[in-house]
């Protein structure tokens, strides 16, 4: 960059160079980058274990770590069976946001996905899979509200199979009062 302005100023002088410069846009500043900001805040989750009990956690979603760049989102469950960490950011020239998630079970994901209009569902990442035998598996935002939403975790064998729940969690804001 001083190599710019330098030569900037070498052809046409100070004042005309500093009139050319524009303000530059703050990093990671449109819009875009904002349509994942309700899961921000310190959540409450909620499950079904699948065997008459229910399973909680806690789930803290960060914004400012990174100079609003990334989002990062620290889950905990109360029994430490699951403790995982992910990091989402859009990605502008690719038009869509990308997730890697690690957790204390050796698990690795690598999501790609975005905002959805027209379904039932607000917010969608999908697992890029490593092998072709892989199932598919996604994750969904939906019934998004200031204070809660549904998160859930589905899979599918092939393209055209439905999708099925493997994991649902119901999160409220941490301090909301449970419907």
């Amino acid at each position: 960059m001083r190599g710019i302005v330098a030569l900037c100023v070498a052809l046409v002088g100070a004042p005309a160079c500093a009139q050319n410069q524009s303000p530059s846009a703050p990093p990671c500043g449109g819009p875009e980058y904002r349509t994942l900001d309700f899961w921000v805040g310190d959540w409450v989750a909620e499950w079904d274990n699948g065997n008459g009990t229910k399973g909680t956690g806690t789930n803290r979603i960060t914004l400012d770590e990174h100079g609003r760049c990334a989002i990062v989102e620290h889950f905990h469950s109360d029994d430490g069976k699951l403790d995982g960490f992910s990091i989402s950011t859009y990605r502008p020239g690719l038009k869509q946001w990308r997730q890697t998630w690690v957790d204390a079970q050796g698990g690795y994901f690598d999501l790609v996905g975005g905002p959805v209009t027209g379904a039932d569902y607000a917010f969608v990442f999908e697992n890029k899979r490593l092998t072709e035998t892989q199932p598919y598996k996604r994750m969904i935002f939906q019934d998004v509200k200031p204070s809660s939403f549904t998160w859930r975790w589905q899979q599918r064998a092939k393209p055209e199979d439905p999708w099925t729940d493997h994991w649902v969690i119901k999160y409220r804001k941490r301090g909301a009062i449970a419907n």
